[in-house]
């Protein structure tokens, strides 16, 4: 997958209420998850920097949201 880096980081910096309302009840940290994004913003998308736990993450919340978001 080819990360729309522009689409992330409008997530990351003013949709946050999407990645908050997501998280919700999950027992993940907003913040953990944004740091994921700001991760991959400052590594140009590289997906393969990301630990498993990272991966985990970055599928179980950002892609649903990029992919709703094209």
């Amino acid at each position: 997958m080819e990360l729309d880096l522009d689409l992330l980081r409008h997530l990351v910096t003013k949709r946050s209420e999407e990645i908050d309302r997501a998280v919700a009840g999950t027992g993940y940290l907003t913040r953990t998850v944004i740091g994921v994004g700001t991760f991959l913003l400052d590594n140009e998308g590289n997906l393969d920097l990301l630990t498993a736990k990272q991966k985990v993450t970055f599928d179980k919340f950002f892609r649903p949201l990029l992919e709703k978001g094209r």
